[in-house]
């Protein structure tokens, strides 16, 4: 019994938004994971102070919401505008020396609300049928809300003093996919500080730092219209 080339033929797979890449902009919004931490570098023998044995940065989750704007410049490569509010923490890590064989741990918690402003290039590779993948990069502007800078020393009480603005870099890579009615995102971003953040109050506390910088990952998820 014969076979027809046509039975082993198979369907083509059909282009969802086919003209989506062609539009000169666009819009959408982010929701994302993030995991906020320290980029810590200490002064040389920090020991010294106060019987400190060592000192580390604790990163910690929080999440991220955002408005996606977009703006064609020359295929493959468009501009991203993406105004977000970041929600998260993090903490140092002490652990003191307390007479000649007990260590006591203590712990500086940070929390931030970061007002983003990042602009960031994005490079498209080849779009197959529905999916796309991409790389990025570029740099924000954030302001943390929740700084306590100006906040006073209570007894008792001494906490991180942290700037309000940071520049920082990114870096990331993703796909995109095509769906009927929207297209949908995943992207994993790295982001570093340019700026030493820390108020220095000459304490225990900030003397062993001599840079403390911001260091964020984040995971997001892009739907854009």
């Amino acid at each position: 019994m014969a076979l027809t080339s046509t039975g082993f033929a198979q369907k083509p797979r059909i282009q969802n938004l086919p003209k989506f890449d062609k539009r000169n902009y666009h819009f959408g919004f982010l929701l994302a994971v993030n995991q906020m931490d320290f980029a810590l570098k200490t002064v040389e023998d920090y020991q010294q102070f106060d019987s400190l044995v060592y000192l580390t940065s604790k990163p910690s989750l929080g999440f991220s919401i955002g408005i996606v704007g977009q703006i064609r410049l020359a295929d493959p490569m468009v501009v991203r505008f993406v105004p977000t509010l970041s929600f998260g923490d993090r903490s140092l890590e002490y652990t003191i020396k307390q007479g000649d064989s007990v260590n006591l741990s203590q712990s500086k918690h940070v929390e931030s609300t970061f007002m983003e402003f990042p602009i960031l290039f994005k490079y498209k590779s080849r779009r197959l049928v529905n999916a796309q993948a991409f790389v990025l990069g570029g740099f924000k502007y954030t302001i943390d809300m929740a700084s306590q800078a100006k906040k006073k020393n209570s007894l008792g009480e001494v906490p991180i003093k942290l700037s309000r603005h940071d520049f920082m870099g990114e870096i990331g890579t993703g796909f995109d996919f095509f769906l009927p009615y929207f297209k949908f995102g995943i992207e994993l971003k790295m982001s570093y500080g340019f700026l030493d953040l820390l108020k220095r109050e000459d304490n225990i506390y900030t003397n062993p730092v001599k840079r403390l910088g911001s260091k964020v990952f984040q995971l997001s998820f892009t739907f854009e219209g």
